[in-house]
């Protein structure tokens, strides 16, 4: 063996031991480490027993030891005495310090006012109410049309159309010639014939000829005048929707509707006139429901002098109310699951169980408990789903509605 080969040897023998050593050390210290702080044997200072390690965002997914569960989180232990057993009290048990972590925040029931608001949407609708069918009042023949369209507003006394009417021609000159006798009698016999035959005011405007005009402001829903069209005793010329007042029809959920009265007063928000607020009442609330959305749909007459509420505006609808005492919770701390409505109840040494109410009205981002809670029980309200999961998995019972807090 020559003197370069051993060399090459002896070097790689000393590389291979410094290795060994480092490694030795490296060893050491990551034992050293482990033994003082590991949550393992921080864990082992607790007198209560482990029986698994998991993270409260999968229950399902249990550990043998701490670490990073498959979403990156890491797991807290679960003690023998968070299960249920024969002396225990039922109900999920958490560490305090992982509250904090898991974002537990707890509520207390108070007895407080709940103003009766409730809030609704609905959109605005002519009056039906406030509607002049304007018709001829004897045959004739339109002679002249105002320049008219469907959709125009028009004011009160607008002409619509002007209509030569043949009968009244003949009793308009009976009129001018009895009323240049003199004799009253005769010329007022002469005017109410006039006024029998529909002429306007019962006084002659001409040989035969009257202008038709709107008998209230408003908008033109239909016209049928046009020039040249031979009338018929009672032909609609014209049908004109009033603007003074117009109706916001609101959809209310039926299981608000005992709080519905007519006569209440209602506030109104336009998407068209966001800083303005627009106050009317109830005027009926209709006796039929909506079977695809379960409302009723509630009828508010708004005043709409300056016409710029217009038909079809979307509104959001504040319906007062009278305000009642009630028990209340954050609206947050309330699961509806579809068949029931839980909320965890946070309970001493850091347990909680599930317990089922009934609930009532909601306003202001608080929850009327009508039973199963009683004033001054606290309740979780953020990160109570969690919780309820966890209450599942293991089987614990939810406290009934009775209010049995055994």
């Amino acid at each position: 063996m020559s003197g370069t080969t051993m060399t090459r040897a002896r070097l790689a023998t000393a590389a291979g031991a410094l290795a060994f050593v480092a490694g030795g050390i490296g060893f050491g210290i990551a034992r050293l480490g482990n033994t003082a702080g590991s949550p393992t044997q921080q864990a082992q200072t607790d007198q209560r027993e482990i029986l698994y390690w998991y993270d409260p965002m999968i229950p399902a997914e249990h550990h043998d030891g701490p670490g990073l569960s498959s979403m990156g989180m890491k797991t807290i232990p679960k003690y023998a005495d968070a299960s249920s057993g024969s002396t225990a009290k039922p109900g999920v048990t958490i560490d305090p310090s992982a509250m904090q972590n898991l974002g537990i925040r707890i509520a207390t029931t108070t007895t407080g006012m709940l103003a009766g608001t409730l809030d609704a949407t609905g959109t605005i609708d002519f009056n039906q109410r406030d509607v002049a069918i304007i018709q001829s009042r004897a045959a004739g023949f339109v002679q002249r049309v105002y320049n008219r369209a469907p959709g125009d507003v028009i004011a009160r006394g607008a002409p619509i159309a002007d209509v030569l009417v043949p009968e009244w021609g003949g009793a308009q000159a009976e009129y001018e010639a009895v009323r240049r006798t003199g004799d009253r009698a005769l010329a007022a016999a002469a005017a109410q014939r006039l006024r029998l035959l529909g002429i306007p005011g019962g006084t002659p405007r001409g040989r035969g000829m009257t202008t038709v005009r709107s008998p209230i402001a408003g908008v033109i829903q239909t016209l049928d005048a046009r020039q040249g069209v031979t009338l018929a005793t009672g032909q609609t010329l014209a049908q004109v929707n009033g603007l003074a007042t117009v109706w916001l029809n609101a959809a209310v959920p039926e299981v608000r509707a005992s709080a519905i009265k007519v006569g209440q007063t209602a506030t109104a928000e336009l998407a068209a006139f966001p800083a303005e607020h627009f106050t009317g009442r109830i005027i009926a609330v209709l006796p039929t429901t909506q079977a695809d959305s379960r409302t009723l749909t509630v009828r508010i007459e708004l005043r709409n002098p300056s016409g710029r509420l217009r038909p079809g505006m979307f509104a959001t609808v504040h319906l007062g109310g009278t305000s009642d005492t009630a028990l209340l919770v954050p609206s947050e701390a309330v699961i509806r699951t579809g068949t029931r409505t839980l909320v965890m109840l946070a309970e001493d040494k850091g347990r909680y169980r599930p317990a089922e109410v009934k609930t009532g009205r909601d306003a202001g981002g608080r929850t009327e408990i009508l039973a199963g809670l009683a004033p001054g029980e606290k309740v979780v309200a953020s990160g109570q789903f969690l919780l309820d999961s966890e209450a599942s998995l293991t089987g614990i019972a939810a406290r009934p509605i009775t209010g049995d807090t055994k």
